[in-house]
């Protein structure tokens, strides 16, 4: 495989778009060139060099592997082309703009970093489009009159935000298709590149000259090499400029390795001449002459060994071996070595063909614009290659040139179809042998606007059809508000013949405009207005299928609504045939170009309804009704009923809320407290879907509230109101002790106990309940011994229509010698406990009991009040039937409007509201039952305060002391006198001062007195009921002499408040974690204040930066920064002062180890982590 043609060092590489123009590569003289006995020995065509930006084809199959990966925003990618020199190609990328707010970045490069954005100009043209009705934007890349170094790989990258995609493609270049004409050694070296795609092109543009027409002279012939290879290397620029020779650098690349070549050989005498030169159809001779003519000689073209033919003829002359070709062709210019032996000598053929002459020359020609206009010339020989040039530049014709070339044996023509005044220029034509060169004048005809463009106004959507009609066939240029109109899939020029149109499919809004033909070369404009009108429409996309916007209240709704029409329509909200304004209400409307907007600040229920928007241009009206649900938290529910009740539970129901928020009630959440409690608590994490829940776990006889949350969409409502407080209850056990109390012909009285188990519920009452004997049939007893019945509930009757709180109720209105059945229940708020049962039927027939009166206690002995208390006496009695009560008092009957009596079937009762001193007395009661009578008494004693003494005399007055006596009062409130308070008072002041109380003697001394004061004295009498209202005060005052006594003021003694050290909080053991701080607290007392020092293991610690030591209040601390193992050991606290020294001692002992610091810290004591740690330690050691 043939290798890639290397560098020189020095050479530049070849320059992205837009490079410099060819010929002034080849006149600079850096055109690479290949070494051509490398390309000949491998036979086979010239490896192509890659140029900047081409990569090789493992990188090549890498980016078409890229390229075939799922695009990101790619929706067309631009891909590789071919293209010939000087023609022109457009790469298109196209990126899908529906999930893009705005325009994507799009760059082109050459390579790998070469941004083409900079290179814009003649030669490359950058173009980007939007189409708004499929939302496409188009990115163009046109590379305009393409040359050789354009080619190779180029990438286009797409980003938008954190989006990014990138494509890569080739663009390949060709040399246009030609032949090659015969020319000499120095235009054969005018190559515009050997080893490349365009080697063996003539390049003319050296001999192109601004001038007459003259006949080229012959110049005598000219042996380039010799003058090269005798040249100075100073003067080869020289000799290449005086004879044309452009790739001067590879004839130096010959020339070196001819020169290499020269030295001597051991197989020629002779060799080859370094270079030969040949007409086209001639003959050429080589000869060598060998060392030994007995060496065999092998004669090689380009690496292939040649053959005799009729072509090639070889001849031996002695020592000379001589080859021959005849007919020399432009393919036999190449490379041809010799060998002989293990040595070769070459050469280089150089195939000329014999000028070509111009034998007629161009004309000056004028013409109109439009009109077609043919150069004609004609050469010495027919077929020539003749290139024709417009002001030094080669015309290329081609499929989208306007020049086309027409050749006629030895007549050749240059056609310009519709000539411009652009086509005015100097034209010449180029052979091998000569030029000629001609001007073309073209000038304007006088323009006539046949049909003018019209204003136009046209719906969205339909098509937009801008004609008009001028006197000449000529292009023109549309252009719209300034701007030039680039024509797309949707807009296109049409030029047919004198008519132009410029048509728009689907108008769209941004077609509106100012649009102007203006015809080429003249300085004529054809203006015209569109206007593009559209009905206008409401967008409702964004909105559910019944057109409802929900808001939660309190919430701002600002419902944006897409419009479309031009001119712009203006909109009106209304609601219910009320229009809303715009302004700052709180419910506005606001309108924008492309929409219309209607705002709620704060929603309220209210708000909730049909709104309508209405759009009118002139291109017509457009209605849209939309509805706005407010939504909001239910109403809490009406306050929950509890309508059974148990011992741990209860059941509830409620009543959906009133209002459901606009949302459907999804659930209830239920919680209680305690009644006496603050907090409540969620019963239900789950939403309760039912009306109806039942509580449990509640305490019994704990009084419960419970209330309900309702909940929808939006959230959560407000509580309800709390239940009525219910507790948990159980009924109670049954009563006990059911017994007959009374029986007479018409009723019968039942007693009881309370039930024994009565629990948290408490007892609300009893249901007495009896039946005949008749309706039930008795069955064995129970197993407490009692009867038990088994009776249909229909024939229980109830005794008592409400609740009775006693244990005694009577059955009335019973049929006379009946036998009945009787049960009793307990009720409380569970409901009715199991019934007891009487053990046998009851006979109903009064039984004559002798009465029995039972004189409580507390009454046998006298019964004492004071004046003002109220006497409540109840005296119980027995008897049936129902005796017939007496009371006396004092033998007298009692007055029944100063004492009320109250009697009952089995007490009576004395009442007295305030009781006085008359009421006291001998209280007497007769109970009588047929002949039968039962007497008791009671005394009854009411007591009031005394009055006070009699008199009061002061009977003697010696040193500091006052004899008094004085008489028991008159009154002494009914009640014995229990003792006397005596007073004193300082004439000065008067103020009463209390000397003694609860005095039993009727006569007192009073000592201590202030000697020189004057004393009054007074005594108050007292019983039962407390002092007397009033006092009896001496008459006469005691005066306390002065007897020259002095007064001594007692001597009392400092108390000592020294103590030695004594500790109050000792230290006690403690654990430490290694690199945790440790502190140890003892507490210590002492006066004076003694001073405390610190040891560790006997030794005290002095400005160890690892302790620290405080003293507060008594309170002394040693901490220990991050201890060690190391600080493990015993602790002393030392306090001294002068009346003694105290210590106190610990041990601390420091842990390590994530293990000790886990079990610590999740509660395990200490001492038993010690006890595991060693255990752990004594079975492992090796891992300790």
């Amino acid at each position: 495989m043939p290798e890639p043609t290397k560098k020189e060092e020095n050479e530049v590489p070849a320059p992205a778009p837009p490079p410099e123009e060819p010929s002034k590569e080849k006149e600079a003289g850096t055109t690479p060139a290949k070494e051509p006995s490398k390309e000949k020995e491998a036979g086979t065509t010239p490896a192509k060099e890659w140029s900047l930006g081409e990569s090789p084809v493992g990188e090549e199959q890498d980016k078409q592997n890229a390229n075939s990966q799922l695009s990101i925003l790619f929706v067309e990618k631009p891909q590789g082309g071919t293209v010939k020199v000087g023609e022109n190609i457009t790469f298109i990328a196209k990126v899908k703009a529906e999930d893009l707010l705005r325009k994507p970045t799009v760059k082109w490069f050459k390579g790998k970093w070469m941004d083409l954005a900079s290179k814009a100009g003649k030669h490359l043209q950058l173009k980007e489009t939007f189409e708004r009705h499929s939302r496409v934007y188009t990115f163009e890349m046109q590379i305009i009159k393409a040359k050789e170094n354009y080619a190779g790989n180029y990438r286009c990258e797409v980003t938008y935000k954190d989006k990014f995609d990138s494509c890569s493609f080739d663009l390949e270049v060709h040399e246009s298709t030609g032949t090659t004409p015969n020319i000499d050694i120095r235009s054969a070296f005018k190559r515009s590149g050997e080893g490349q795609d365009d080697a063996g092109e003539l390049d003319f543009s050296g001999l192109l000259k601004r001038r007459e027409v003259k006949q080229q002279e012959e110049e005598p012939e000219v042996d380039v090499w010799e003058l090269l290879k005798n040249a100075k290397p100073s003067e080869y620029e020289k000799i290449a400029f005086q004879y044309g020779i452009t790739d001067l650098r590879g004839m130096l690349k010959r020339l070196k390795r001819m020169r290499r070549v020269e030295k001597k050989s051991a197989a020629f005498a002779k060799i080859l001449d370094p270079a030969y030169q040949v007409d086209k159809g001639g003959r050429v001779r080589f000869m060598v002459e060998l060392a030994d003519p007995k060496l065999e000689v092998k004669w090689y073209k380009n690496g292939q060994e040649i053959r005799p033919s009729t072509k090639y003829i070889f001849e031996h002359k002695g020592c000379q071996r001589i080859l021959f070709i005849n007919n020399c062709q432009m393919t036999d210019d190449s490379e041809y070595y010799v060998t002989a032996g293990d040595e070769k000598c070459s050469t280089e053929l150089f195939v000329r063909e014999p000028p070509i002459m111009v034998t007629k020359q161009l004309e000056d020609t004028t013409a109109y614009c439009g009109e077609r206009v043919e150069l004609e010339c004609e050469v010495s020989e027919d077929d020539a290659n003749v290139k024709w040039f417009k002001n030094g530049e080669e015309i290329i014709p081609g499929p989208k040139s306007r020049y086309r070339i027409r050749v006629e044996g030895k007549k050749h023509f240059l056609i310009i179809e519709g000539a411009t005044k652009a086509d005015s220029a100097e034209y010449s034509v180029m052979t091998t042998g000569g030029q000629s060169s001609a001007k073309l004048t073209v000038d304007l005809k006088p323009l006539k606007i046949l049909t003018p463009l019209t204003d136009q106004t046209v719906n969205l959507g339909k098509e937009i059809c801008l004609k008009c009609e001028i006197s000449e066939n000529i292009t023109g240029k549309w252009t719209k508000n300034g701007l030039p109109v680039q024509e797309s899939d949707r807009l296109k020029v049409v030029h047919k013949g004198r008519i132009h149109k410029l048509v728009i499919a689907n108008a769209l809004i941004e077609d509106e405009g100012d649009y102007v033909f203006a015809p080429d070369a003249y300085n004529v404009t054809l203006p015209a207005k569109v206007r593009v009108i559209d009905p206008p429409k409401i967008i409702l996309d964004g909105l559910d299928a019944d057109n409802t916007v929900t808001v939660i209240a309190g919430n701002k709704l600002r419902l944006e609504i897409p419009i479309s029409g031009e001119p712009p329509p203006k909109a009106i909200w209304s609601r219910a045939d009320k229009a809303i304004m715009e302004g700052s209400g709180r419910i506005r409307a606001e309108s924008y170009p492309d929409s219309s907007t209607l705002v709620i600040d704060v929603a309220e229920r209210d708000d909730s309804g049909v709104y309508h928007i209405n759009l009118k241009n002139e291109a017509g009206e457009a209605h849209a009704s939309i509805k706005i649900k407010v939504v909001d938290l239910p109403d809490p529910p009406v306050a929950p009923t509890v309508t059974e009740v148990g011992d741990d539970w209860c059941i509830m129901k409620w009543e959906p809320p009133a209002y459901d928020g606009g949302s459907p009630i999804l659930g209830y959440f239920i919680e209680r407290k305690k009644k006496q409690s603050s907090r409540w608590m969620r019963l239900n994490f789950d939403l309760c879907k039912e009306t109806t829940f039942e509580p449990k776990k509640m305490i019994e006889g704990v009084a419960y509230e419970v209330r309900i949350f309702a909940v929808n969409a939006i959230g959560i409502s407000k509580p309800s109101m709390p239940s009525r407080p219910f507790v948990p209850l159980a009924v109670t056990s049954p009563p006990t002790l059911l017994a007959v109390d009374s029986v007479t012909d018409t009723t019968v009285t039942m007693k009881w106990r309370p039930p024994d188990q009565i629990g948290a519920a408490g007892l609300d009452g009893y249901v007495l309940e009896y039946c005949f004997e008749g309706c039930t049939s008795a069955k064995q007893s129970d197993e407490n011994g009692e009867a038990a019945y088994d009776l249909p509930a229909d024939n229980w009757l109830p005794a008592n229509k409400d609740l009775i709180d006693k244990t005694k109720f009577t059955i009335t209105d019973l049929p006379t010698d009946s036998k009945i059945f009787v049960r009793v229940k307990a009720i409380n708020a569970a409901g009715a406990s199991e019934p007891k049962y009487y053990s046998q039927p009851i006979l109903v027939k009064e039984i004559i009991e002798p009465p029995k009166i039972r004189i409580p206690r507390h009454l046998k002995q006298t019964y004492i009040r004071r004046v003002g208390e109220a006497v409540n006496l109840v005296i119980p009695f027995q008897g049936k039937p129902r005796p017939e009560l007496t009371w006396k008092k004092d033998g007298v009957e009692i007055d029944k409007n100063q004492i009320n009596i109250r009697n009952s079937e089995t007490d009576t009762i004395i009442f007295i509201r305030k009781a006085e001193r008359s009421h006291s007395g001998k209280y007497d009661l007769q109970v009588k039952v047929d002949k039968f009578v039962e007497t008791a008494s009671i005394d009854i004693q009411i007591v009031d305060r005394p009055g006070p003494p009699q008199s009061v005399k002061i009977e003697d007055v010696w040193g500091e002391n006052v004899a008094l006596t004085w008489t028991p009062p008159k009154d002494d409130g009914n009640a014995a006198i229990t003792g006397y308070t005596i007073q004193k008072a300082d004439k000065k002041s008067m103020e009463w001062f209390t000397v003694i109380e609860h005095y039993h003697r009727t006569n007192a001394t009073i000592t201590e007195l202030v000697i020189g004061n004057e004393y009054y004295f007074r005594v108050f009498s007292e019983n039962m009921c407390g002092l007397s209202e009033d006092a009896t005060m001496t008459k006469e005052s005691a005066v306390i002499a002065k007897d020259g006594k002095i007064y001594k003021n007692p001597v009392y003694e400092d108390f000592d408040f020294s103590e030695a050290p004594m500790f109050t909080q000792p230290l006690v053991n403690t654990y430490a974690i290694a690199g945790y701080n440790a502190t140890l607290n003892c507490s210590v007392r002492g006066n004076p204040k003694p001073k405390i020092t610190w040891m560790k293991n006997k030794v005290a610690i002095v400005d160890d930066p690892r302790y620290r030591m405080f003293s507060n209040q008594g309170v002394c601390t040693l901490e220990i920064r991050k201890p060690s193992p190391y600080d493990g050991g015993t602790y002393c606290c030392k306090a001294v002062n002068d009346l003694g020294t105290v210590e106190i001692e610990c041990k601390l002992e420091v842990k390590g180890g994530l293990s000790f610091c886990r079990l610590l810290l999740q509660g395990v004591p200490p001492n038993i982590i010690d006890s595991y740690l060693r255990d752990v330690h004594s079975s492992n050691p090796e891992e300790y």
